[in-house]
């Protein structure tokens, strides 16, 4: 990549123009899109590794699990390493890792190798996740930042939404190395186009805090493992120990961290009320996502007898609406409050969760479908102006700590709504567990309207109060 030096100056002041806009705009969906497609297959595609690699279903769950945990441990130090060795610099690098990663996913022959290339894709899915809402403020411009964010949704609602099917349409003619080999020419493709065209956007000149970034992977990492150990009733003693680590690593980070210009775990933009409100606001529906996900597919088959592959399209509907709807909502939260639209899109998805959950034992397809797009128009209309929200209400050398702050909101809401529906089986049983963790669900989205409502109060819009010396 040239030298920032070499980029003009106005290159990242109010958005890209022309062919790098385009260029730029592709290497961050590409690779958006890659990250997220391999969760999707991969989760479809649990069955047939284990009987491949002759591993029981508990142990081959660890192919997602070491995904997922080594996602949420490495974002928030990936996204301040963006603000201090430039957003595209650590993009590239990730793309580079997971593209490289993915190879080694498709040459793994034991459950051992498999897992050590999952955990190393993890973290570079990290580095892609947690910058790449920083890198499209910089892509657009500040007027059009609602659609920005509106494409990046519609990208992964879109991933969500094939990924089933990519996974079974690749494994009915090939093995299921194949889900991660095809990633390596996309992989490579988004690498030249990042090399060529994403923005050089300003350093900062403080060092990156090593010790602070391995207390922030003890802090999430063990807080998200011990709640899931918990949620599928785990004994006391070892979920007590690893809360204990991390709430010492907790602890320990904000003593160090303490009067830095801008600290990992970006308590200085909580200071915004307006931020912490939108942080709240996605926490909760995307942990009302993770119950909708997780549970669905039990009461599907479980309560009304659909097939598997009837139960996946009858969910298809939640996610294409997510799509569709992205692209709207994107373009409205560059003209209305994200706060009065997040607030209606979360009404509308707790009331779809709440007409789930009130499904009749012989419900119809239709009865389903309709349930499932309302859930799905109601989250997709929340999400865009949501993000918008987070980055517009930080100034652009802290755009890093935000978008940080996007990726780990939302792993930490998907990660404890499938927790929380492994608790609803774990105390209410096989039978009332799937309308009581979409139940929780409604609860959620409920919550998760008033906190964005409340944006809208004078003390809601207030803007970060940034130390000069940023």
């Amino acid at each position: 990549m040239s030298s920032p030096a070499a980029a003009p100056v106005n290159a990242v002041q109010d958005g890209l123009v022309g062919r790098q806009h385009v260029l730029a705009l592709t290497a961050i969906l590409l690779s958006v899109a890659m990250a997220t497609l391999d969760t999707a297959i991969a989760n479809t595609a649990l069955p047939t590794i284990a009987g491949s690699l002759h591993v029981s279903a508990a142990q081959v769950i660890w192919v997602v699990n070491a995904y997922q945990l080594a996602t949420i441990a490495a974002a928030l130090p990936f996204a301040a390493s963006g603000e201090i060795l430039g957003y595209g610099r650590v993009f590239t690098a990730g793309t580079v890792v997971f593209t490289f990663a993915s190879l080694a996913c498709g040459l793994a022959d034991s459950l051992t190798t498999l897992v050590a290339a999952r955990i190393l894709q993890g973290v570079s899915g990290a580095a892609i996740m947690s910058i790449n809402i920083a890198l499209i403020r910089f892509v657009f411009p500040a007027g059009k930042l609602g659609r920005g964010v509106g494409m990046n949704s519609l990208v992964v609602a879109l991933a969500f939404t094939v990924g089933p099917t990519v996974a079974s349409a690749v494994l009915s003619v090939a093995t299921w190395h194949w889900l991660f080999l095809i990633n390596v020419p996309v992989g490579m493709a988004a690498v030249l186009f990042a090399w060529r065209a994403l923005p050089h956007t300003e350093r900062q000149s403080h060092g990156f805090d090593r010790l602070a970034a391995l207390l922030c992977a003890g802090l999430f990492g063990c807080g998200v493992l011990g709640f899931e150990s918990l949620a599928h009733g785990g004994h006391w003693a070892p979920v007590a120990v690893e809360w204990a680590i991390a709430a010492g690593c907790f602890a320990m980070l904000l003593r160090r961290q303490a009067g830095h210009p801008a600290p990992m775990l970006a308590v200085d933009l909580f200071r915004a009320r307006s931020f912490a409100l939108s942080a709240l606001t996605s926490i909760c529906s995307f942990s009302t996502q993770g119950l909708g996900f997780v549970a669905l597919p039990f009461m599907l088959q479980s309560t009304l007898g659909y097939s598997a592959v009837t139960t996946g399209l009858l969910m298809t509907p939640w996610p294409a609406v997510v799509a569709f709807m992205a692209l709207i909502a994107g373009r409205l939260a560059d003209r209305y409050p994200p706060g009065l639209l997040g607030g209606i899109g979360l009404i509308a998805l707790s009331a779809g969760m709440a007409s789930l959950a009130m499904l009749a034992p012989h419900a119809s397809p239709l009865d389903v479908c309709w349930r499932t797009a309302l859930c799905g128009a109601g989250f997709g209309f929340f999400q865009a102006p949501n993000l918008k929200a987070l980055m517009s209400s930080v100034p652009p050398r802290r755009s890093g700590g935000a978008s940080g702050v996007v990726a780990t909101a939302r792993l930490l809401g998907q990660s404890m709504g499938a927790g929380l529906v492994a608790l609803c089986f774990h105390l209410t049983g096989q039978m009332h567990a799937p309308r009581a963790a979409l139940w929780l669900g409604c609860a959620f989205a409920l919550a998760g309207s008033v906190s964005s409502v409340m944006r809208l109060t004078p003390g809601g819009r207030k803007l970060v109060s940034v130390p000069s010396r940023l």
